[in-house]
């Protein structure tokens, strides 16, 4: 069974009715990443940035995977398909694909903010001030923070490595390291980019969509059968 690998980002989620994590005036539902979604930030105000998370996790709960989440899901049927999302969001798993990677974490998990190789499912929609892992440390989102290193990067590398077909669904390919990760493609891969704008991509060998993800994914599967 040949495999696809794809790579997701906020584009694909956004039809959902997620917030891509940075407007166009630079806040992420209103309020200032570097107060949210840095190291910095938990240190300084970790009440903040809890409750920042909690009303991100409501959003997610509440959202539903859409037509391109759950096409990706029926594509297994006929390919081995391997997803590196950049989001935090659970629709992929919800949509039925088997196969997913996060590279900045899940927003459905805590983790130990002295040890974030603990991580736990989370029941609910909140992290509470005082609950504390095994260690005694207190529990945060199971996310990457803008500055922290991204422990999944390298995993995401050998999945693309292994690519038979390539894509990239809803980003810039502009926010490093993700970006990194189409260098690791083998040449001679074909590769699609699915994104109302399409990205400037180094590699004028994409075959470009430019449709939202629910309407390009269809097209990408099609001309996977049909090409």
């Amino acid at each position: 069974m040949k495999r696809i690998v794809v790579l997701t980002g906020a584009g694909i989620s956004a039809e959902s009715g997620l917030q891509t994590f940075r407007g166009s005036d630079g806040l992420w539902e209103g309020y200032a990443i570097e107060d949210v979604a840095t190291p910095e930030a938990w240190q300084r105000n970790p009440v903040l940035v809890q409750r920042f998370y909690n009303e991100r996790r409501r959003s997610v709960l509440e959202a539903q995977p859409n037509a391109a989440h759950l096409a990706l899901a029926k594509l297994q049927e006929a390919f081995d398909v391997q997803i590196i999302t950049q989001n935090i969001d659970d629709l992929h798993e919800r949509a039925g694909s088997r196969h997913v990677l996060h590279l900045h974490g899940l927003i459905t998990r805590s983790q130990s903010s002295k040890f974030p190789w603990l991580t736990y499912p989370l029941e609910g929609t909140e992290i509470r001030m005082g609950e504390l892992c095994e260690n005694g440390s207190q529990l945060r989102p199971h996310v990457v923070f803008f500055g922290e290193p991204v422990p999944m990067l390298e995993p995401a590398a050998e999945i693309c490595a292994t690519a038979d077909y390539f894509a990239v669904i809803g980003t810039t390919l502009l926010v490093y390291p993700a970006a990194s990760l189409v260098d690791y493609v083998p040449a001679g891969v074909p590769r699609y980019v699915i994104d109302p704008q399409i990205p400037d991509v180094r590699d004028h060998s994409f075959i470009r969509i430019q449709e939202p993800a629910t309407t390009g994914v269809l097209k990408m599967i099609d001309d996977l059968f049909n090409g």
